[in-house]
């Protein structure tokens, strides 16, 4: 009996295993046949679909770069002659360089470019004083790209630039770049932005097209140098935008490291702009500049007429009130708010939060693709307002900001200069609003002495100092422990008071 059950296991069990390879296999047996019978054809189509593929991938770049190319028209159009105002078309600016002006929309020089565009177009080495949101960068753009095409190779190299733009920020970098191609959009040129918190080897393969002008960070630029993807000895035009910001920021003997790898003062031009020409600039620019021609635009006026400066005086506590205020009923296009540290910022977008306001932080350690997409969405006006820090403020470019708010007033003269600088610009009005609590008045007297100007201050209405009701509904973004000492910790009520 016994025998006869484990006999019929034996067969049931066997009957399986045969079984299984039948049903793994099923339908396998087929395409192998018709695998084996196309097999020649098989072996020649598949370098056909490789070729496809890799031909697929490209593709939707070339149309799009295309379609955002602009008919150039057959002619330059006229532009009257106005009194006291520089025409680009008095300019021995390329024709290429004319149309691209024109099709940007400009017409007349701003005072940096009057009094720069002469001197770059004769190739003269240039130490330049300006404002921010003056068109400076334009300046350099416009005679750098004269300068190319006027002076063709018979070869282009890929990863060796004959411009190289050298920027202290992300951001500042990005939009150099972004004013390149519109201010090179007929010239044929191709321009390559580079910089740190982006995939390195995705900007590495941007190099190994030809090259004719190079936009990064310092860090980064010598990356790619020391790593053999990038030959800047053949570099005829160097740019330093924001010297004084380079300096702050350390980057000044990554910046020497840099000068040392391209041709020698003298045989390529050399140009530096900053907010100031202090001794320490000019020491620089003795440095790197081979007989410099020093501009400085509007030497007595570092701020903008058009921006009106309102200092509130406020104790620490009332300044989310004051904040809440002139958001809920001051009209403004898009609105950046201005904070020391970025612990304060997330304690301000907390608070902002619990009473309806959702607006996003910008610092320097946030990943560079979450501070492109902030920026872009505060750029198309999705987003209203941003808070941000000194590290952001000078590479935030954008049109129609009609208010600054200092929330807390920056411990270094020179950033209230750059942060208020951010509206006002290109001839629009704007307003910055700035609180003097008591840790904050200490640094008014410094950008007194800087500004040459006293600034009255002003107490608040009551109605400003007025917290509103809290948002019911509000969603209130993770604190993560930036402002509450502990990750996961949620703010004591003493700091929710603040």
């Amino acid at each position: 009996m016994f025998d006869f059950l484990k006999k019929a296991v034996l067969r049931a069990f066997g009957a399986e295993k045969k079984a299984a390879p039948e049903r793994k296999n099923s339908g396998k047996p087929q395409q192998k046949k018709s695998k084996k019978k196309p097999a020649a054809n098989a072996k020649a189509a598949k370098p056909e679909q490789k070729q496809r593929r890799s031909e697929k991938k490209p593709a939707p770049q070339k149309p799009q770069a295309k379609r955002n190319i602009p008919r150039k028209p057959e002619a330059l159009k006229d532009v009257p002659v106005c009194e006291g105002k520089m025409r680009f078309l008095d300019l021995a600016l390329h024709e290429d360089v004319q149309f691209s002006v024109q099709d940007a929309g400009f017409e007349y020089c701003t005072p940096i470019q009057k009094l720069a565009l002469p001197a770059l177009l004769e190739g003269r080495d240039l130490a330049a004083r300006a404002q921010t949101g003056t068109g400076k960068t334009a300046a350099f753009l416009l005679a750098s790209f004269t300068k190319l095409l006027n002076t063709p190779l018979a070869e282009r190299k890929s990863a060796a630039p004959r411009i190289l733009v050298l920027a202290p920020t992300r951001e500042l970098a990005a939009q150099i770049h972004s004013d390149s191609e519109k201010l090179g959009v007929f010239t044929g040129l191709n321009s390559v932005v580079v910089f740190g918190g982006m995939d390195y080897e995705k900007q590495r393969k941007n190099l190994d097209a030809p090259v004719d002008l190079v936009i990064g960070t310092p860090g980064r630029i010598i990356d790619y140098s020391r790593s053999g993807y990038l030959d800047l000895s053949k570099v005829e035009i160097l740019v330093i935008d924001e010297a004084d910001r380079m300096l702050d920021m350390g980057f000044i003997p990554d910046v020497k490291r840099i000068v040392s790898m391209l041709p020698r003062k003298g045989e390529r031009q050399t140009l530096m702009f900053s907010a100031t020409l202090d001794e320490s600039i000019l020491r620089l620019a003795s440095g790197w500049l081979a007989d410099p021609y020093v501009v400085e635009s509007e030497p007595d006026q570092l701020v903008s007429g058009n921006i009106d400066q309102k200092f509130y005086s406020v104790s620490r506590d009332e300044k989310l009130a004051v904040t809440l205020h002139i958001l809920n009923n001051m009209p403004y296009e898009r609105l950046i708010i201005f904070g020391n540290r970025k612990d304060v910022n997330l304690r301000l977008q907390y608070d902002l939060a619990k009473y309806g306001h959702l607006v996003p932080v910008l610092s320097g350690d946030i990943p560079q693709e979450k501070r492109i997409r902030i920026l872009e969405k505060f750029r198309s006006g999705e987003e209203k307002v941003i808070i941000a820090t000194d590290v952001a403020a000078r590479g935030i470019h954008v049109d129609n900001v009609s208010l600054v708010i200092n929330y807390d007033l920056p411990e270094r003269s020179e950033d209230y200069i750059h942060r208020i600088g951010r509206t006002g610009r290109a001839g629009n009005t704007g307003t910055s609003i700035s609180f003097l609590c008591e840790y904050g008045a200490y640094y008014l007297p410094a950008i007194e002495e800087l500004l040459k100007t006293t600034f009255p201050s002003e107490l608040p209405p009551e109605e400003m100092l007025a917290l509103p009701e809290p948002d019911p509904n509000a969603k209130l973004p993770s604190p993560k422990g930036s402002f509450s000492g502990k990750p996961g910790r949620k703010p004591s009520p003493r700091r929710s008071r603040r």
